[in-house]
């Protein structure tokens, strides 16, 4: 089996690996030269191309299938994890809608599951009240607008009724813990110290999609997190005492800035209908175990 994953970074590679490890063949989408080198030394197929530029996308020929740029012409599934460069200078609708109606207007026909990453960020402030799958979306942010627009460009199209959407809560992980660096320097948080987080690990995460991949009716749409939300407080807290920091000080932030609008996002992602219809088990039950195995790795 053969699949094409766009992203093939933080998350997207660690899904890679799951897929490689179970002998399947992987494509994976780059821009860069040099990540096109580290990708083959892991095993995967490097595709160089640009999703959001003005040269047309297609499969490659059945009797060239390494074609520069081209896509394999046998893929099975799709993989969008399609992240955000602020330093690219790329307005995030062209890159998460634009380029995402140009791959989806390239894939073959043989395409049977498209898994699109979404996020939570698509529901906005719900005030600290359950979010679920059937919860109204009212984004704030640019990135959950995009998200949703992505969302609902995706649902519209013929492969909208082979997709599964994972709307993921905050990934965190080996190398990702949000102000580990600001809490052992001894610097404020500035965000404020009540309002709930919802995380999940970035290798659940990877097995989730290929729960999602394997096993989910179609198409589908799935809140993914531990279903563990934690008060900020409380998260900042522990993660000081694992690190041996200095308890954490919060103060507010900067009015219009982007850490006051991830402050005014409070929710608790409510993710039964994936624990009910995936059954995943979890490596991290919490974030407590989670960031206890990580700065514990760290450590080592």
């Amino acid at each position: 089996m053969t699949k094409l994953i766009f992203g093939c970074g933080y998350l997207g590679f660690r899904t890679a690996k799951l897929w490689l490890a179970r002998g399947e063949t992987v494509y994976a989408v780059t821009r860069s030269a040099k990540r096109a080198d580290e990708l083959a030394e892991a095993g995967i197929q490097p595709l160089i191309l640009d999703i959001t530029s003005d040269v047309p996308l297609s499969p490659a020929s059945t009797s060239n299938p390494g074609e520069p740029g081209k896509f394999p012409a046998d893929i099975d599934t799709v993989l969008f994890a399609v992240g955000y460069d602020r330093a690219s200078g790329q307005a995030i609708d062209e890159v998460y809608v634009g380029g995402l109606a140009r791959v989806l207007a390239a894939l073959p026909e043989s395409v049977e599951r498209f898994v699109y990453i979404s996020s939570t960020g698509v529901y906005g402030n719900i005030a600290g009240d359950l979010v679920d799958e059937g919860t109204p979306c009212h984004p704030i942010r640019e990135g959950g607008k995009a998200c949703l627009a992505a969302e609902q460009l995706l649902r519209s199209h013929t492969l909208g009724t082979r997709c599964v959407i994972l709307r993921l809560a905050g990934i965190y992980g080996p190398g990702r813990i949000p102000r580990g660096k600001d809490l052992l320097a001894g610097l404020p948080i500035d965000a404020p110290a009540a309002g709930y987080l919802n995380l999940i690990h970035v290798d659940d995460a990877a097995w989730i999609i290929l729960l999602a991949e394997q096993s989910a009716l179609l198409p589908s749409l799935y809140v993914v997190s531990d279903g563990q939300p934690v008060q900020r407080s409380e998260s900042y807290c522990e993660l000081a005492r694992l690190l041996g920091a200095p308890a954490p000080r919060f103060v507010a932030p900067a009015p219009n800035s982007l850490a006051q609008l991830r402050a005014g996002s409070d929710k608790r992602v409510h993710p039964t209908k994936l624990m009910h219809e995936l059954s995943p088990t979890l490596l991290y039950a919490s974030y407590r175990e989670g960031l206890a195995a990580i700065v514990a790795s760290a450590s080592a």
